[in-house]
């Protein structure tokens, strides 16, 4: 199966991210809603264990973090294009800046203003995001308002010379990465229409990106996504490049996570490492092949020494 499958939730930035993709490319895919916290059985049998949300499957390859998911797709499907007029580095770095600057504020704000919030999401939250606290969320919330609206500022300084996105006259994912948090705080966060409000060129972009939407979904089983991933085959060969690091070698028994929050360990064994990806290869409980992947910026990867998993 080449149709993309996304396990996901709808209230999640990070996965209306990979949604718009789905939109732009005008891509029918397939949705399987996950939990908003764990216990995610399904998910965590074909990650190995990564939590985060949203993954997508094709077939029995198995990519997290949005930033892979996007690359994934760019490369499968790549017109119309995610970074057009060579925009890649520039689109990436923006991306990054997205999900840090911005969404840390942005979801400490979220979990500290906004009483619609169940308290086992909150408590969840707060054990994951390793950049929020408890007296964070029960502190004025001044700070994270000035952090936030300051980033969305920026925002509305890159539209005033009137380009319709933000870097050109073409939408791609600088656009669907700054749209993450804009979208959070249009429905997460107390006071965000009136944030919005005062950034004219943000709302009008924001309504542009919003007209794309999200290609063509169709709801899919979590039980039947793993029985897709156990009939399929994996199409990605074994690739180490000469210049990784550190020196691992395909084969190489690997724990692989995430350097910054969310940092449960994916462990397999190594068949992608390069300056791009890192892809491990682990077994499904029927035995069957799966291959995860993961971006190599933001990843760490080291030799597992442990017993097996």
């Amino acid at each position: 199966m080449t149709q993309p499958i996304l396990h996901h939730h709808d209230p999640s930035p990070f996965a209306e991210k990979a949604r718009l993709i789905f939109g732009l490319k005008a891509l029918g895919w397939y949705s399987v809603e996950v939990p908003m916290v764990m216990p995610k059985p399904e998910l965590t049998a074909l990650t190995g264990g990564y939590r985060k949300a949203p993954v997508m499957q094709i077939g029995a390859d198995i990519y997290c973090d949005t930033r892979r998911i996007a690359l994934e797709l760019e490369r499968r499907f790549p017109n119309p294009s995610l970074f057009p007029h060579g925009a890649k580095g520039a689109a990436l770095a923006l991306g990054f800046w997205a999900d840090t600057a911005l969404f840390h504020s942005g979801a400490t704000l979220s979990m500290g203003t906004n009483d619609a919030i169940p308290e086992v999401v909150l408590k969840d939250r707060l054990a994951f995001f390793d950049f929020m606290s408890e007296s964070d969320l029960n502190a004025a919330p001044d700070h994270f308002y000035s952090q936030f609206c300051s980033g969305l500022r920026q925002l509305e300084d890159m539209l005033a010379d009137g380009r319709q996105w933000l870097l050109g006259d073409e939408p791609g994912w600088a656009d669907f990465a700054c749209f993450s948090p804009v979208w959070m705080c249009r429905g997460n966060i107390k006071g965000g229409e009136d944030i919005l409000a005062s950034l004219p060129r943000v709302v009008d972009w924001e309504a542009r990106v919003g007209t794309i939407g999200h290609g063509t979904r169709t709801g899919l089983d979590a039980k039947q996504a793993l029985e897709i991933a156990h009939n399929s085959t994996s199409e990605t060969e074994p690739n180490v490049s000469d210049t990784r690091w550190p020196k691992l070698n395909v084969g190489t028994r690997v724990s692989v996570a995430p350097d910054d929050y969310g940092m449960d360990p994916c462990i397999g064994t190594l068949r992608v490492l390069n300056d791009e990806e890192i892809a491990v290869t682990r077994h499904l409980e029927t035995g069957n092949e799966v291959v995860v992947h993961f971006p190599r910026f933001g990843y760490r990867v080291i030799e597992y020494t442990g017993d097996s998993a």
